[in-house]
């Protein structure tokens, strides 16, 4: 047997609390999610992680549909010149924009930018499209891939060079229309994390240093990781008139007046599927949440000789059954590898439910159904099935939000200077604290500690704060999450 064969038996052979970061690349790699290429921070996204990525699409389009946003999709390339009109958006993108200056051995007459978000070439076909408030809104999204180049150490799904997502991109004829669209978007992006990647994050509005670049404000959601580092999930940015005042996108009123557009951007991204492999997956792999599972019952027959045929025929049956019920189910026949080799790697794909099925069982006419969550067993009569594999697929998506608001709870630690604050991220926790929401104060932050900064602050508790800033001598106005991030 090969070295490599050895390694793939042994399944994870880290601890993910002992060495998280050798855990999430074997977890990720023997799941069959990714793979590495030789162009660093840009991976393959393989069949079995893209299918995860559809069904966030698949949810997050049905609720976009009901929103009315309509679906486009703009060029990859982006001229200089249109990307320089906005000098706060391009200055906070000017490090990780990557160019094309040649086409085959000829130089181009100007760079294009190979896309890091779509503002400048959507917004310079919004000045032309837009002409009257008859044309407003104008709400559009487009699903695409997003090249952002500078950093040392990119992280599959984490922080990759290049990753999927949509990025929204809405225009209201004024400030309310677009304020009002906050709330659905974020809680779009709350009900589909929750309810259906079953993790729980810290829902607020980030601080000015660490807004969107070109946005008025920004509002987020942070998840935090195993190793204590926090990872920004899915986003909401109200741009106001910044946009449309560099990229002159105007319109006549019922007033007969020209004014400028509000608009909005907001996007979720592949950085999710880190997220979920990080939060949920334990010592043996994956463990994936049924609403977005792949397949969410993985059946495998026990093969003897003796009674193959019939077991084989009763494995297809209840596959059958269980997909006119509506449940995504994968048979494993293969007759080269041992019942404990498949259920280890079914283990590590994270699928939510075994059904082992064996002359015993088949006599019985029962099955054992084993849960990947907590790994306990039952006998479940085959008459029965369809109901009791829903209700433990029910169970166990609940199990799984319910575990991971647990250790988000139990990550939070009130702080009340950076002593303390550094000492809680230090040990992997996340610092909350009163803070005067100042520029200075955070850039003073981040250089009096090793990188910390604040995530987001939670929206009831703005303006609520009383006292002393945590971290200086001014008055607290909000209270606040720090850590360090991805």
């Amino acid at each position: 047997m090969s070295e490599k064969k050895k390694t793939e038996e042994k399944g994870i052979t880290v601890k993910k609390e002992k060495n998280f970061n050798e855990w999430y690349t074997q977890a990720f790699q023997k799941a069959d999610l990714a793979d590495y290429t030789l162009v660093s921070g840009c991976v393959v996204f393989k069949p079995y992680a893209h299918t995860i990525w559809d069904k966030i699409r698949e949810e997050t389009k049905k609720r976009l549909n009901k929103m009315d946003v309509g679906e486009a999709y703009f060029p990859l390339f982006i001229p200089e010149k249109l990307l320089e009109k906005e000098a706060e958006h391009v200055e906070g993108f000017s490090p990780e924009v990557a160019w094309v200056e040649k086409a085959g051995n000829t130089k181009l007459g100007e760079r294009l930018a190979v896309r890091p978000t779509s503002e400048a070439i959507m917004y310079d076909s919004y000045s032309k499209w837009i002409r009257s408030h008859r044309d407003l809104p104008l709400k559009m999204c487009q699903w695409n891939n997003v090249v952002r180049w500078e950093f040392k150490n990119p992280v599959p799904f984490l922080r990759s060079r290049e990753f999927l997502w949509v990025e929204g991109h809405t225009v209201f004829a004024d400030e309310k229309g677009a304020l009002d669209e906050d709330k659905s978007i974020m809680d779009m992006w709350q009900d589909i994390c929750e309810n259906y990647l079953a993790l729980k994050g810290l829902r607020g509005k980030k601080s000015e240093n660490e807004k969107f670049a070109g946005a008025v404000f920004t509002k987020s959601i942070e998840y935090r990781l195993p190793n204590g580092k926090i990872a920004q999930g899915p986003d909401f940015h109200y741009d106001g008139q910044n946009f449309a005042k560099a990229y002159s996108i105007k319109f006549i009123d019922e007033d007969e007046k020209e004014k400028f557009v509000f608009q909005n951007t907001w996007a979720i991204s592949t950085r999710m599927l880190g997220v979920l492999i990080a939060v949920h997956g334990d010592d043996q792999g994956l463990i994936l949440p049924p609403k977005i599972a792949p397949y969410q019952v993985v059946i495998i027959p026990i093969i003897f000789d003796k009674h193959k045929k019939e077991l084989f025929k009763e494995t297809d049956k209840l596959k059958q059954k269980l997909e006119k019920k509506g449940f995504r189910v994968k048979t494993d026949k293969r007759e080269n590898y041992k019942p404990g080799w498949k259920f280890n790697q079914w283990e590590m794909k994270g699928v939510p439910l075994r059904i082992e099925l064996g002359p015993r069982e088949l006599e019985k006419k029962i099955v054992t159904v084993v849960r990947r969550d907590n790994g306990k067993k039952e006998n479940v009569n085959i008459k029965n099935l369809g109901k009791k594999i829903k209700e433990l697929l029910d169970d166990i998506q609940k199990q799984l939000l319910k575990r991971s608001e647990e250790k988000l709870k139990n990550s939070i630690k009130e702080v009340k200077n950076i002593k303390e604050l550094e000492n809680a991220v230090n040990k992997g926790k996340i610092g909350y604290a009163k803070w005067c929401n100042n520029v200075e104060c955070e850039e003073n932050l981040k250089d009096k500690t090793t990188g910390i900064k604040s995530l987001n602050m939670p929206e009831d508790k703005i303006g609520k704060a009383k006292g002393k800033c945590a971290f200086c001598d001014k008055e607290a106005k909000v209270y606040a999450y720090f850590g360090k991030t991805y």
